[in-house]
């Protein structure tokens, strides 16, 4: 019960939202709609119980794809762990515990119970995921990267993905704690955070936006000859280490996540750096740096940069920083400005994937980055950032199984950036809770086939949708069709009717043939003996399930 200025509201479950918004923002109001819906919110994770041990909660937390470790979470798990130190036995969760503990994240916890995060149904999804990364670790083509000694040591059979949406869901499958470095996959993350310094125009006086046609690591610049082609290839990366003085942007986009520093592969890749020297030295001579950089500090800080380690978990949250518009989905963290992002993307879907880039872009059709340690950083935009790491390295220097998981996450789900979202019916959506999709096509379908709309009709069918599809009483849009031939013959289309008809008269010979009851069979199909075209009406009661036709579709099969 609320009090607003003379007048006393009682809210329910299924009180709208807006009548909330309305309400005299005092503190009394503010505390009962909080411990309202944190009373909702208990009883619906512990489906109307009045206490649930603590590990139910737990696991129930992690189906939505929030982590108890998630730092928007901090303080209500370290009051949970208090609480659970004070207990003897089976640690249990009541009412009031839950309200202590919870009431901090209220809001966050209900997006994630209610499915109103951006993948609704998200521990189906996480089984998705699982199926297509065991389908892939099957692969065993490819070669460890052995010109950087460092990179040689790692085992072939190494092999993680990990992903973070834009409302830090997150799923983590093989091994995913392993650090590597970033190598190149650190290249789109120095040329945003440039960006996001000093501007776009600025950064591009010095380096170039367009594909360059030639190795990553070629003496080449631009046709002007002035620049490096894009900051993906060595030369360009050269250049933007130039711009920027410090690496802590980094830890920024992991959300303070696992970084470090492998100082073993700094000292490998300075010594084997002959040809980034030459590329250093060719640019220097051809005056490419900005004014006062030093040449040898900027290749000694891309050194430095590309030694960085992450690993998958932490790496996909840099994925969907990118993916969430440049603020890090775990903390709220504003790192990187919309400008930056949309340039860092527009760049790696161009660019990101070696001489790989134009096929990636045509059957994948997202913004990636790979690196010879075998890293592929994967960025579906306002979706998800995704981290696959396998060292074992294809041709062109990319990681076999990851490009292999990029392929396969694009031919399951409609995230090509090319896949129409409302007709592509062949791939899924995780995006739309289960269930949706298919509601919306069977009332689609009905309501085309009740007016009469060939054309709707005939596009449903080219769309490859099942045209067999039935509603709450079991009726397909045939049916519903040859029901309605008694309409006006302005807004029915007669030949349509009658081909309706038709159907349903060899079904109803189908059905003959079958040995089925005619008067249970035909009246369920839509007809009487002689058949005649009438809209069902709805039943009372569904009665109990007595035949089953794969011809007719009679009631409740």
């Amino acid at each position: 019960m609320l009090k607003n200025e003379n007048r006393t509201i009682i809210i329910s479950d299924l009180t709208p939202f807006h009548t909330w918004y309305h309400l005299k923002p005092s503190l009394e109001n503010c505390a009962y709609i909080g411990f309202f819906l944190g009373d909702m919110l208990f009883y619906t994770i512990t489906e109307g119980k009045d206490q649930v041990p603590i590990a139910q909660f737990t696991s129930a937390l992690k189906r939505t794809g929030l982590q108890p470790s998630d730092p928007r979470l901090k303080d209500c798990m370290e009051k949970l762990r208090q609480a659970s130190q004070k207990s003897v036995g089976d640690i249990m969760m009541d009412r009031d515990l839950f309200h202590r503990c919870m009431a901090g994240s209220i809001v966050l916890l209900i997006q994630a119970f209610r499915k109103k995060f951006i993948i609704p149904e998200f521990d189906i999804f996480a089984k998705q995921i699982n199926e297509i990364y065991y389908e892939v670790e099957k692969q065993t083509d490819g070669k460890v990267a052995d010109y950087i000694p460092q990179l040689a040591k790692f085992s072939p059979e190494l092999w993680g993905v990990s992903l973070c949406t834009v409302d830090g869901q997150r799923h983590s499958v093989g091994d995913t704690k392993q650090p590597f470095c970033l190598q190149s996959c650190v290249k789109p993350l120095q040329y945003a955070i440039a960006v996001h310094e000093d501007g776009g125009d600025m950064v591009h006086r010095y380096v170039g936006m367009e594909p360059s046609g030639v190795k990553f690591n070629m003496l080449s610049l631009d046709d002007e000859g002035d620049k490096p082609h894009n900051p993906m290839v060595n030369a360009g990366a050269i250049v933007i280490s130039s711009l920027i003085k410090v690496m802590d942007f980094v830890k920024k986009m992991t959300g303070q996540e696992y970084v470090g520093f492998s100082n073993a592969t700094f000292q490998s890749e300075k010594e084997t750096g002959d040809r980034n020297f030459a590329i250093g030295y060719y640019m220097k001579e051809k005056k490419c740096f900005p004014p006062g950089a030093d040449m040898i500090d900027a290749l000694d800080f891309y050194f430095q940069l590309c030694s960085i380690e992450v690993n998958c978990e932490s790496g996909s949250i840099m994925a969907a920083t990118l993916a969430n518009g440049g603020i890090c989905p775990i903390t709220s963290e504003r790192v990187l400005s919309a400008e930056a992002v949309r340039n860092t993307l527009s760049l790696m879907y161009s660019c990101g994937m070696y001489d790989f880039s134009g096929e990636m872009a045509f059957h994948v059709g997202l913004p990636a980055k790979s690196g010879v340690s075998g890293a592929i950083l994967l960025v579906i935009p306002n979706v998800m950032g995704v981290m696959c790491w396998s060292p074992p390295l294809d041709r062109v220097g990319n990681s076999v199984r990851g490009i292999h998981f990029c392929q396969e996450l694009v031919s399951h789900f409609n995230f090509h950036n090319y896949d129409n979202l409302r007709h592509f019916v062949k791939k899924e959506d995780p995006r739309r809770q289960h269930g949706d999709d298919r509601n919306k096509s069977v009332f689609g379908l009905m309501f085309a086939a009740y007016s009469g709309d060939v054309s709707a009709l005939r596009r449903f069918a080219l769309s490859s949708m099942d045209m067999d599809q039935k509603d709450y009483d079991a009726r397909t849009a045939l049916h519903i069709a040859a029901a309605e031939g008694d309409k006006d013959p302005l807004t029915h289309s007669h030949s349509f009717i009658h081909q309706c008809t038709q159907t349903l008269e060899a079904r109803r010979v189908k059905c003959l043939a079958q040995g089925h009851n005619d008067s249970v069979h035909l009246q369920e199909a839509g007809f009487e003996s002689p058949p005649i075209m009438r809209r069902p009406a709805l039943p009372s009661a569904p009665p109990s399930p007595q035949y089953k036709c794969d011809y007719c579709h009679h009631l409740h099969c």
